[in-house]
């Protein structure tokens, strides 16, 4: 009678649905603790290296179980078919952000006005903090991030402003109005979430004019990382979006840029 070796079970595969599971559970974890404020900010992005860390490892460790399953007939093919499946929907948003990353021009404070941006909560002056290539790169990769101009009073315009405002969600809002009591100018601050991770993000919204015209600029600046993946002007274009609708639904009138 012919003997045949007692197939083994390959340790990897294991290890790969644990380190999986571990890192789709710590995932979920931090992120639910980020999101109600039980873990802070630096911390939360550092566990999200780590949750990376983790389900790469995953995978490492399924492409070496699924080979000595292929050369040796190792068993631990259902381990290590869950660990890779759980491993890759793990990293799935490092993935699209690791695409944004490269789709979006690195830069993380976006303004309407280049050369003289709405001053952000705390901030010294009104001049800008970027640097000159980067207001270059802002204006070629994002041509719809402008200010508006209204035929409207500043009165009205500023109570519209602040209606958008109070629909966005944002937090720690303050108005500052300008200390000139010749100019009709006030800056509005808040603080606004990004999409998903919730990071935050300092936004400014100054309203200026007289009795006839009004002039909206804002500005968004993320406080974490050097690439805010796009979000800061989509917030802009969006929240400017939304006031058009509100001074034509209330006004008729058109905005202007």
């Amino acid at each position: 009678m012919t003997a045949f070796p007692e197939r083994r079970t390959t340790m990897a595969a294991g290890w790969s649905r644990r380190m999986a599971a571990f890192s789709a559970v710590l995932l979920l974890t931090v992120w639910t603790g980020h999101h109600f404020g039980l873990v802070e900010t630096p911390a939360f992005l550092w566990v999200l290296a780590l949750v990376a860390l983790l389900a790469a490892l995953a995978l490492l460790f399924a492409g070496w179980a699924f080979a000595r399953l292929w050369n040796f007939g190792d068993r631990g093919g259902r381990d290590l078919t869950v660990g890779a499946l759980v491993a890759l929907v793990v990293l799935a948003p490092f993935a699209v952000a690791s695409y944004w990353a490269l789709t979006f021009p690195p830069l993380r404070d976006i303004s309407t006005d280049l050369e003289a941006p709405p001053p952000l909560s705390g901030a010294e002056g009104s001049g800008p903090v970027t640097t000159p290539g980067e207001r270059r790169l802002q204006a070629q990769a994002y041509p719809l991030v402008n200010g508006r101009r209204y035929d409207l009073p500043f009165a009205e315009a500023l109570a519209m402003v602040q209606n958008v405002l109070r629909r966005q969600g944002w937090t720690d809002t303050k108005t500052r109005p300008s200390s000139d009591i010749n100019v009709r100018e006030v800056v509005i601050t808040a603080t606004a979430w990004s999409f998903v991770l919730e990071l935050p993000a300092d936004v400014a919204i100054r309203v200026s004019g007289d009795e006839e015209t009004s002039f909206i600029d804002m500005r968004s600046a993320s406080r974490y990382g050097r690439h805010d993946l796009g979000d800061n002007a989509d917030r802009i274009v969006r929240f400017l979006k939304e006031l058009d609708q509100e001074v034509t639904g209330q006004t008729g009138l058109e905005q202007g840029e």
